[in-house]
């Protein structure tokens, strides 16, 4: 008997319970509510300037009594955290450690720290478990909790419901623009940059006074804890200010140690880290642009960062400063975007924006606060009034006590004899019999002015702008005063910058360029030559081209397809010897079919002129400038007239330079002429003017300047007057002058 079991679930009982739906809709449904989510929740600061994971930490520390008193294990406070911020442990951790002192990520830390939490400008230095480490909250976390217990935010239940915590903390400063706040949301991002605290306090009390204050007169520049310079762009800078956006570059602080041939580096740009730049380095060395350096060590110790870099006793330490900023990271770029939380909806907003909300929160917050403080001094006046009507007749309070016959019969007495309302009354009796004396109760009624004095200032206060206004600017010159630093990043105009051009990267040397029948381009450096025997080559092969350069300068090949690729020649590779070097095909990345027939090596300037023969008789003169490009183009296209192959490139500096030229064809026929003659054209595809008269299917197939001939040739012979010519036979004595055809080359 069969034990296998049929288990076909028939589909058609629940297409009833299948809901069809637009995909766009349920995208909005489902998706939305999570994206969301992360927004508000999770990645985006609000205007207290803290995301919900700083600010339930804070607010743990603040329950644990951490504002005095020694330092707790970092496992506790994490531990209580959890109780509001239903995270991991190593999540909660890490937002911890940011905020330390220790770390030093912001640059007004919240967090006093023992212990190692890493560094923010390196990588690798890896913070220590939080059983290691011991914490508290800083002296300047005052400003964060100093109406906390006034009703000057809101306060909603935990997720557990065991508690409540608030919904922002009640800052008395712009603390949104002081510290650097990172976040990725979902469709969006955060990245605040940090600003000096006395800047910031001084810039919002202009603000108060003017909002169309000049910011930049008190704050100029945004301040990072890792300090470094700025590179002061005006536009981008306003750009800033103004719209919550722009990138900001940074550069390195560095000491240049001549006596050691070393470059320390003390402070880098924000955005980066030490492993980063050393990376760089490395990096920019292996490709050659930083040859100078001989090593790169991190040299950070307890005294703080110093990166140190190694250079050779031939080196310029300024020139390897400028290209070190241009090719590492030791100028790096703040990509600054102002997104925040205004009332539960993201915002992108410049400093200006962000100020003015910033104030008219705080407003609320001071109105909602001092609102708490005139109904508590109402409530203690209420008490005292009731105080001060039973001085004028203290023994008969007393009598009302001692002849009451119940307890409960007390109060309503008490209010009856005295003509005050129960809470005075439960106040009365409440009072110990050795108080019920004048002394104690006229000392205790003489707050009844100050309290009315003190209640009537609170009203005038909130029922009044300005003096809202003027109490928010007492209060920030007070935490300017007491928690203001000078600015640790330093401003650059960007005027006085020094810039590494592309040419500073280049090593600059005498070299020879040998190009041969089989398509292997050589770059030797003169001293290599010097010092070398022969030339390694393929079996059969030959050089058909020599030419001195220098690494500056820029190389033309033209290939049988009527086309010019172009490279500089630092780009192409350095051989010995020894070597057979580049094949072109490769090199150039040449089509199928496609070799190069001739190079040419010209100066950055592409000056002279070249003369271009081709097998059907032809010849034209071209300036080199005509293969010119802004743009860093490695192929031109119709390059040269392809209506027949090419057989020879020569170059003259000028345009009639007087020098004789000679064409050979395939019947051993040769013409000599003056290159003056040769008619120059103003575009580089011209087909010039035909020099040699030719015959059927006969071809050139060389042309050459006769000065490269002994002068036992009798060349003379060959001069012709008219053109086209169809030339003399080369003589037997003069057959060693026959010469091998570029045409032989792309048939090969």
């Amino acid at each position: 008997m069969s034990n296998n079991k049929d288990f076909t679930v028939d589909h058609s009982d629940y297409v009833d319970l299948v809901e069809r739906s637009p995909i766009t809709r349920t995208l909005k449904s489902n998706y939305m509510p999570y994206a969301m989510s992360v927004i508000v929740s999770r990645a985006i600061p609000e205007i207290d300037g803290f995301k919900p994971s700083h600010r339930k930490l804070l607010y743990t520390m603040y329950r644990m009594g951490l504002m005095k008193g020694p330092r707790a294990k970092s496992a506790d406070i994490v531990g209580q955290t959890m109780a509001l911020n239903p995270h991991g442990d190593q999540a909660i951790y890490e937002t911890m450690v940011r905020m330390t002192r220790g770390n030093g990520a912001l640059i007004n830390p919240w967090i006093d720290s023992k212990g190692n939490f890493g560094r923010v400008y390196s990588r690798d230095m890896q913070y220590a478990a939080y059983r290691y480490t011991e914490a508290r909250l800083d002296k300047s976390c005052e400003t964060l909790f100093s109406g906390l217990n006034k009703n000057a935010v809101e306060f909603v239940d935990n997720y557990s419901g065991t508690f409540q915590e608030p919904v922002l903390l009640p800052v008395t400063f712009p603390t949104i623009l002081v510290n650097a706040n990172q976040g990725i949301a979902v469709g969006m991002a955060s990245n605040i940059c940090s600003f000096n605290l006395r800047e910031v306090c001084e810039a919002t009390c202009a603000l108060i006074d003017d909002k169309e204050a000049d910011l930049f007169q008190y704050m100029p520049a945004p301040d990072f804890s890792t300090g470094a310079n700025i590179i002061y762009e005006e536009d981008i800078m306003k750009n800033v200010y103004e719209n919550g956006r722009g990138s900001i570059k940074m550069r390195a602080v560095y000491h240049i140690d001549t006596k050691n041939r070393c470059i320390e580096v003390t402070e880098i740009p924000y955005s980066t880290t030490v492993e980063v730049i050393m990376e760089d380095v490395i990096e920019q060395s292996k490709k050659g642009k930083l040859k100078e350096v001989v090593n790169v060590r991190d040299d950070t110790d307890l005294n703080g960062l110093k990166l140190t870099i190694d250079y050779r006793p031939s080196a310029d330490p300024e020139l390897l400063v400028q290209k070190l900023f241009s090719v590492t990271a030791m100028q790096s770029n703040f990509a600054c975007n102002f997104n925040l939380l205004i009332n539960g909806k993201p915002q992108v907003l410049g400093v200006r924006d962000i100020l003015l909300e910033w104030l008219a929160w705080r407003r609320k917050c001071l109105t909602a606060e001092f609102t708490f403080e005139i109904e508590e001094n109402q409530k203690k006046l209420h008490i005292l009034k009731g105080l001060e009507a039973i001085l004028l007749d203290i023994d008969k309070a007393i009598k009302i006590v001692r002849e009451t016959e119940k307890d409960a019969q007390v109060i309503p007495r008490l209010m009856a004899g005295f003509s005050i309302d129960q809470l005075q009354a439960e106040a009365v009796a409440e009072i110990k019999l050795r108080q019920l004396n004048k002394e104690y109760i006229i000392r205790r009624i003489e707050d009844i002015a100050d309290l009315e004095a003190e209640i009537e200032r609170l009203q005038k206060i909130i029922g009044n702008r300005r003096k809202l206004n003027q109490e928010i600017k007492k209060q920030l010159k007070d935490v300017a005063k007491k928690y203001g630093r000078e600015r640790l990043t330093q401003i650059i105009a960007e005027d006085k910058i020094e810039i590494a051009e592309e040419e500073d990267f280049i090593e600059d040397y005498n070299l020879k360029f040998f190009y041969t029948a089989e398509g292997y381009l050589k770059k030797i450096a003169l001293t290599s030559l010097r010092s070398a025997g022969d030339l390694r080559l393929k079996e059969n092969d030959r050089i058909i081209q020599d030419i001195e350069a220098t690494n500056k300068s820029e190389v033309l090949f033209f290939t049988n397809k009527g086309e010019v690729y172009k490279l500089n020649a630092y780009e192409i590779q350095d051989a010995k010897p020894s070597e057979l070097g580049e094949y072109t095909p490769n090199l150039l990345e040449l089509e199928e079919n496609e070799r190069v027939l001739a190079i040419h090596v010209t100066s950055e300037k592409y000056e002279g002129y070249l003369i271009l023969g081709f097998a059907d008789g032809r010849c034209v003169k071209i300036a080199v400038d005509n293969y010119y490009t802004k743009t860093n183009r490695r192929k031109l296209r119709n390059a040269f007239y392809d209506g027949s192959p090419l057989i020879g490139i020569l170059y003259q500096e000028e345009e009639n330079s007087g020098k004789d030229i000679i064409m050979q064809n395939d019947q051993d026929r040769m013409i000599l002429l003056e290159s003056d003659r040769i008619g120059l054209k103003s575009t580089r595809n011209s087909q010039g003017n035909k020099i040699m008269s030719l015959r059927g299917n006969h071809q050139a197939h060389y042309l050459g300047y006769a000065e490269q001939f002994s002068e036992d040739y009798d060349l003379d012979y060959y001069r012709v007057r008219t053109l086209p010519a169809a030339g003399r036979f080369i003589k037997e004595e003069d057959m060693s002058a026959k010469q091998m055809s570029l045409t032989d080359l792309s048939d090969e």
